[in-house]
């Protein structure tokens, strides 16, 4: 059964020694992102943390909840993320398309897939308080690095929403997980990515020159975090997604102050308009990669309405130098994009971004290699547009490598790989500033003839079998 609502989930957390009460005051500035950072690099994951008593604040933060591959298949009720890759490659198989927008156009007329449409409902928990007047410094938002934010600004940001936004044109839905920076007690400024969908729809809505509505949301059941961390095609509503993944419709309440449908189980919501000739300098932010982002301009949305449950749970999360927990998350998503990958490509095998790239920053692609030149052609197109368009280093390899298996591939590719003929350099670094714009693609797969190989591709060096297995037989024979 799907979970209803947040807590139930940290219910079971508890229940599985996964949540860890913390009953000592501790400040949103700073203290709880490195309590959160120290229990989230150990190998385990830490635990999921509950921080009860917060400064400046009667409303507890919860952290860490994504923060190792157990909880994170404990969110989505799955034995292993592997069943993620084979649930939606089932529904895809159910479809006739080849490719990525055919499969989408195709899915709105499966039954398979529209019985998990969201279900609007008329009331929600989300709503059980309307707040008669708008002050967001009274919640217990973070600050998660020294450099945050500009001088005289605290650096506060809502580092784990889900953003609602909605086309202007078609009314289509869009649910992202975008940095939210706390400018003033009525104000925030919104950090969505140029290829995000939040940012599609706000460029429409500068083109119009129309108010945008947005819905910043907190909490709610876990499998929207996850669907909404996933680079979906355009054309997949997050919500409708999630109800997928967990096997059953989100539950969706529209807004106080607009069209905006949001989870009805959501614990927080904060709706809001941005004015689309509005920007304001965000400053810094200690970002995933581990260094300061470069300062933006952002998009303001001006606070209309907060509705919230009695009592809500602040779910944040703190991203900084891996392993964090949103490298947990970014294991989650490859599994869920993996098929949508094969329906364009489908000589690929298997996809495995390492934990120090981070959603995308590093590839390692395996495929069924049948012609000379295929490896290049597969990084090209993978680069090409897409899920891992912005990889940075995308190395590709033979069907028969494990591609989480990290050590032997890049043990592969570093004596079998001649950096002559094999390495793909795109892009330039200029003057763009870190991290450094340019990609590397390598094939580390078989040469043929054809690709400039002189003489037999190196044969791997292998015990006999039969030598193994005599070995194996009399090991504690041998005193072991």
């Amino acid at each position: 059964m799907a979970w209803q609502e947040l807590r139930e989930y940290l219910d079971e957390l508890e229940r599985m020694g996964e949540l860890r009460r913390v009953g000592v005051e501790v400040d949103p500035v700073l203290e709880i992102a490195e309590i959160t950072a120290r229990h989230g690099r150990s190998p385990s994951g830490g635990k999921a943390l509950l921080f009860e008593r917060v400064k400046g604040s009667r409303f507890p933060v919860l952290t860490n909840l994504f923060g190792s591959y157990g909880r994170l298949c404990a969110a989505l009720q799955v034995e292993g993320l592997s069943v993620l890759t084979r649930r939606v490659s089932e529904l895809l198989q159910q479809i006739s398309a080849d490719s990525v927008p055919a499969a989408c156009a195709a899915l709105a007329d499966s039954p398979e897939f529209a019985r998990f449409l969201p279900k609007p409902v008329a009331r929600g928990a989300c709503q059980e308080v309307v707040e008669p007047l708008v002050d967001l410094a009274q919640y217990p938002f973070l600050k998660s690095w020294p450099g945050d934010g500009l001088p005289g600004n605290d650096g506060r940001f809502i580092t784990l929403p889900l953003v609602f936004t909605r086309d202007p044109q078609t009314g289509a839905a869009n649910c992202g997980i975008y940095l939210v920076q706390v400018f003033s007690g009525t104000s925030v400024g919104i950090r969505w990515l140029p290829r995000s969908g939040g940012a599609q729809h706000w460029r429409k809505y500068v083109v119009c020159g129309e108010r945008m509505p947005v819905a910043v949301v907190l909490g709610g059941d876990p499998a929207l975090t996850v669907a909404a961390a996933a680079p979906l095609p355009d054309a997949l509503d997050e919500a409708h997604f999630a109800g997928f993944l967990r096997g059953k419709a989100v539950e969706m309440v529209r807004c106080r102050t607009s069209g905006i449908m949001v989870p009805a189980g959501a614990e927080l919501v904060i709706e809001g308009e941005i004015d689309p000739t509005e920007t304001r300098s965000g400053g810094v932010f200690g970002n995933h990669t581990g260094f300061y982002s470069s300062p933006q301009e952002l998009p303001v949305m001006r606070v209309t309405c907060v509705t919230r449950r009695s009592a809500p749970i602040f779910q944040a999360t703190v991203i900084g130098p891996p392993p964090m927990e949103d490298c947990y998350l970014a294991k989650g998503v490859e599994r869920l994009m993996v098929p949508f990958a094969r329906l364009e490509l489908p000589e690929i095998v298997d996809v495995s971004l390492p934990l120090e790239g981070i959603f995308h920053g590093a590839a390692i692609v395996s495929i069924h290699k049948r012609a000379p030149g295929q490896a290049r052609k597969v990084i090209e197109a993978l680069w090409n547009g897409g899920w891992l368009a912005g990889s940075r280093l995308m190395v590709v390899v033979d069907a028969d490598l494990d591609v989480n298996d990290v050590s032997r591939t890049f043990w592969k590719l570093l004596n079998n790989v001649d950096w002559r003929r094999d390495v793909i350099i795109a892009g330039s670094p200029g003057h763009t500033p870190f991290p450094f714009g340019g990609k590397l693609g390598i094939d580390a797969t078989r040469k043929f003839a054809e690709e400039g190989l002189a003489g037999e591709w190196p044969q791997e060096i292998a015990m006999d079998e039969a030598v193994k297995e005599l070995v194996t037989k009399r090991w504690r024979e041998y005193g072991f």
